[in-house]
């Protein structure tokens, strides 16, 4: 398993009329955690695009237990627990920070496109080197920035 850590801060424009977190923003919120998720294999999204790689999302949910309000500090975990095939799960879970239990807890599964044919593919070898040398670590990474 695949563990990272990283920071968002809610700002004014993510919250709704009612003054809480809109429940778009926390798909944003996700894909934060995951773009820094799949950096900490040592390549990017942007790496990835330029390699001839897609993932588009093809799954998300999101279970909303609790509210987050302006200017709180989320800690967003996100989880890779299956080596992939043919698709990446990504699971999360968002915490107030100093607290134990998470406020929304969902997933994302992704799938492997060739990015010039838009053809399924296979995750391509360097991907899966990359995966295999992080997966080996298994440890929990955190992104600082806030």
């Amino acid at each position: 398993m695949i563990t990272h850590l990283a920071k968002v801060r809610v700002r004014y424009a993510d919250t709704d009329q009612m003054g809480v977190v809109h429940h778009a923003r926390i798909l944003e919120y996700f894909e934060v955690a995951r773009s820094e998720l799949i950096r900490t294999f040592g390549v990017s999204y942007s790496n990835l695009e330029k390699r001839g790689l897609l993932l588009p999302v093809i799954e998300v949910f999101a279970q909303y237990k609790k509210p987050a309000y302006y200017d709180e500090l989320l800690l967003v975990e996100s989880r890779l627990v299956e080596f992939p095939k043919a698709t990446l799960k990504i699971e999360y879970d968002i915490f107030r920070e100093n607290e134990k239990k998470p406020i929304v807890s969902g997933y994302s599964v992704h799938t492997f496109l060739n990015a010039e044919t838009k053809k399924l593919i296979r995750p391509p070898d360097y991907f899966i080197k990359a995966l295999e040398k992080r997966w080996n670590q298994n440890d929990l990474s955190i992104n600082e920035n806030g």
